[in-house]
C-alpha cells in the first residue's frame, strides 16, 4: 500500500471517528431534533393529504367562475362517496386552462384535495425543505457563542415540544373556517405561553431566539401568511421582555394583563398597516386578550412541576432559595457565623456589580449566599469563624492545611447536589476559586522546600465560565482581602482591588467568563463604593475609653460614689423645701377661707 493510500485511509478513519465522537457526545440533542422533525413532517404530510391539490396549488386559490390558469388532470380514479357524490376518471380534465371553473369542476377539485390518494408531493417536499432550513437556523442560533451559555438538553427538549405544539395548532387552525382569516388565526396560537415559559426557565436570550424560530414555524404552517407570523414574533419579543422584571409569582398576573394590552396594540397596528377592516374585532380583540391572560395563568400552573423536573434557575426558584430562613442558610448562620456574614457581604457586592454590567444579579446574589456552604463541615479551620480561638493552622503542615481549605469546594458541591440546587448555583460553588493557587500556604511550603509543586497548592476547580460566577469570585476575594487592609480609604481600596483583579487576569481565571475590561472597571468601581462605605470611620466620642484599659477604674468608682452622696444630700434638701412650701400653701389656703 502506497503512502497516499495510507494517508487517505487515515483521513477517512479520522473523519468517521470524529463523527462517532460527535454523535456520542450529542446523541440526546440529535435524538430530540430527529423526533421533532419527524413529528413536524407527519403534520405536513397530513396537511398535504387534506388541503393541497395534486397540482401544487392550494384549493383556496380557486373559486367558481375563475378563469383557470392551468389544466389539471385526474391522475387517479375516485369513486362516488357520501361526502362527494361525484366520480372522477383517471386522465379526466378537471379544469382547463383559459376556461372558467364551473361548480361541478370546483366540486371535483375539492374532492381531489380532500382525498388521501392525492398528495401534492412538490408542496410536501417544499415544506420539508423549509423545516430543514429552520432546523439549521436553530442549530446556528442556539450555540454557546451567540447564546453566551452552554445549551442544555432539557432546554432543547422543552423548546422542541413547544414548537411542535405551535406548528400543530397553526396547521390545523387553518382548516377551521373561523381561523382561516390571518387576523383570527393568532387567537388560537399559544405563542405567549411558549415565550413566557422559555423566558422564565431559561432566560431572555433563549426566549428571543426561540420566538424568532417559532414565528418562522407559524409562517410555514399558515401557508406563508405574513400577519400571523409578524404577530407571533411581536408577542414573543414583548413577552420575553416583560417577564424579566417579575420577582414574585403574583407578578405573573400583572404581566399577563400587560401582554393582553400589547396583543391588542399589535393586532391594531397590523390591521392598519395592511388596510384591513375591523369587522372581526368583536371576536379577535377579546380572543387575543383572553389568550394572553390565560397564558400567564397556565404558566403559573406549569412552572412548579417544570422547575422541579428540570431543576432550572428560574426567577421564582431563585427567590425561594434567597430566603434567609431556608434551613441550609440558618444552619450556616449557627455553625459558621463568620462565613455567613462574609457570604452576605459577597452577595451584596456581586448583586450590585451584576446590575451595573447587565448580568443576572439575582443569580449572582443567590450563588454568593451558597458559595461557601462547604465550610460548615469544618468551620473552625477558616479564619472568619475564629473570633475568640487560636488559628487552627498554626501547628499544621502547609500541605495538610491546603487539603482542608480545598475540601470546602468539594463538600459544597456535594451538599448542593443533595439539596438539588440549580446547575448555575452549583457552577458558582465549584468555580468561585477556579484553579488559583492558595498563595499563603504555598509560600509557607516554599520556605521549607523550593521545589514544591504549585499545583499541589491550587484549587481543583475550573475558572468561571459565566459572568455571574466570575463576579462572585472577584467579590469573594476582594471582600476577604480588604479586611486586612489598614486605613481602608477609597483611594487605597481602589488601588488594592485593582491589584486583586489584575492578579486574577494574569492567572487566567477570567479567560472563560466573557467579561470585558470595561465591565471589570465598572465592577471595581462598585466594589470600591460599597466597601468604602462599609469601612468608613466614625468620630470618637469625648468620654470614649478603651474597654481593656482598667487604670482609671478606681478613680471612676470614687467619683461616682461622691456624685451619689452629693445627689442624696440634694434630694433630702429638696424634700425639706417641698415640705415647707406645702405648709405655707396650707396656711395661705386657711387664710383665704
Amino acid at each position: 500500500m502506497s503512502k497516499n493510500e495510507k494517508s487517505e485511509e487515515n483521513a477517512i478513519s479520522l473523519f468517521f471517528s470524529s463523527i462517532a465522537k460527535f454523535i456520542s457526545r450529542n446523541w440526546g440533542f440529535i435524538l430530540a431534533f430527529f423526533i421533532t422533525f419527524a413529528l413536524a413532517t407527519a403534520i405536513v404530510w397530513y396537511d398535504a393529504n387534506t388541503s393541497e391539490t395534486m397540482a401544487s396549488f392550494a384549493i383556496e386559490e380557486y373559486e367558481v367562475g375563475q378563469v383557470a390558469d392551468k389544466t389539471i388532470y385526474a391522475k387517479k380514479s375516485l369513486p362516488e362517496d357520501v361526502q362527494y357524490p361525484v366520480a372522477i376518471e383517471k386522465g379526466e380534465k378537471v379544469i382547463r386552462k383559459g376556461f372558467p371553473i364551473t361548480e361541478e369542476e370546483f366540486f371535483k377539485l375539492q374532492k381531489m384535495a380532500d382525498s388521501p390518494v392525492y398528495v401534492d408531493y412538490r408542496a410536501f417536499c417544499d415544506k420539508i425543505l423549509y423545516l430543514i432550513l429552520i432546523s439549521v437556523l436553530w442549530i446556528v442560533l442556539f450555540n454557546p457563542v451567540l447564546l453566551r451559555k452552554k445549551v442544555e438538553l432539557k432546554e432543547v427538549i422543552l423548546e422542541c415540544v413547544l414548537f411542535v405544539i405551535v406548528f400543530f395548532t397553526t396547521s390545523f387552525g387553518m382548516k377551521n373556517a373561523i381561523f382561516q382569516n390571518p387576523y383570527t388565526l393568532p387567537v388560537m396560537i399559544p405563542s405567549v405561553f411558549c415565550a413566557f415559559l422559555v423566558a422564565i426557565l431559561f432566560g431572555q436570550t433563549s426566549a428571543l431566539f426561540f420566538g424568532f424560530l417559532l414565528s418562522l414555524g407559524v409562517l410555514g404552517a399558515s401557508s406563508f401568511q405574513i400577519v400571523p407570523t409578524l404577530f407571533t414574533l411581536a408577542v414573543c419579543v414583548s413577552s420575553s421582555r416583560i417577564v424579566m422584571k417579575i420577582e414574585r409569582r403574583i407578578d405573573m398576573v400583572f404581566a399577563s394583563l400587560m401582554q393582553a394590552v400589547l396583543s391588542l396594540v399589535f393586532i391594531t397596528f397590523l390591521k392598519v398597516m395592511f388596510n384591513s377592516d375591523f369587522n372581526d374585532a368583536v371576536f379577535v380583540f377579546p380572543g387575543l386578550a383572553f389568550n394572553a391572560f390565560l397564558s400567564g395563568i397556565l404558566v403559573l400552573g406549569f412552572l412548579t412541576p417544570l422547575e422541579s423536573i428540570m431543576n432550572t434557575a428560574s426567577v421564582f426558584r431563585l427567590m425561594d432559595l434567597s430566603d434567609q430562613n431556608a434551613p441550609i442558610l440558618r444552619k450556616l448562620l449557627l455553625t459558621a457565623s463568620g462565613t455567613h456574614q462574609h457570604s452576605m457581604m459577597v452577595a451584596q457586592l456581586a448583586e450590585n456589580a451584576c446590575k451595573e454590567i447587565g448580568a443576572n444579579a439575582l443569580l449572582a446574589r443567590v450563588g454568593a449566599y451558597y458559595h461557601d456552604i462547604g465550610k460548615m463541615e469544618h468551620p473552625e479551620y477558616f479564619t472568619e469563624n475564629n473570633i475568640d480561638t487560636a488559628n487552627k493552622h498554626t501547628d499544621l503542615n502547609p500541605s495538610l492545611s491546603v487539603s482542608v481549605i480545598k475540601s470546602h469546594i468539594k463538600l459544597g458541591v456535594e451538599k448542593a447536589h443533595q439539596l438539588r440546587l440549580p446547575k448555575q448555583i452549583i457552577d458558582i460553588i465549584a468555580e468561585h476559586h477556579g484553579n488559583s493557587v492558595i498563595s499563603y500556604f504555598y509560600m509557607k511550603a516554599k520556605e521549607k522546600d523550593e521545589n514544591v509543586n504549585p499545583e499541589d497548592y491550587s484549587y481543583m476547580g475550573n475558572p468561571p465560565a459565566s459572568k455571574e460566577s466570575a463576579v462572585v469570585m472577584l467579590a469573594d476575594v476582594c471582600e476577604a482581602a480588604c479586611k486586612s487592609l489598614e486605613k481602608p480609604t477609597a483611594q487605597r481600596l481602589e488601588k488594592f482591588i485593582q491589584e486583586l483583579i489584575n492578579k486574577k487576569i494574569e492567572s487566567g481565571q477570567l479567560d472563560n467568563s466573557a467579561l470585558t475590561f470595561g465591565e471589570l472597571t465598572k465592577i471595581r468601581d462598585i466594589f470600591v463604593r460599597i466597601l468604602a462605605a462599609y469601612y468608613h470611620g466614625r468620630i470618637k466620642y469625648q468620654n470614649q475609653k478603651d474597654p481593656d484599659d482598667t487604670s482609671d477604674s478606681e478613680t471612676t468608682e470614687k467619683t461616682l460614689s461622691e456624685k451619689d452622696k452629693s445627689f442624696s444630700s440634694e434630694t433630702r434638701h429638696s424634700e425639706r423645701s417641698e415640705e415647707s412650701q406645702s405648709k405655707k400653701d396650707k396656711s395661705m389656703s386657711s387664710e383665704m377661707k
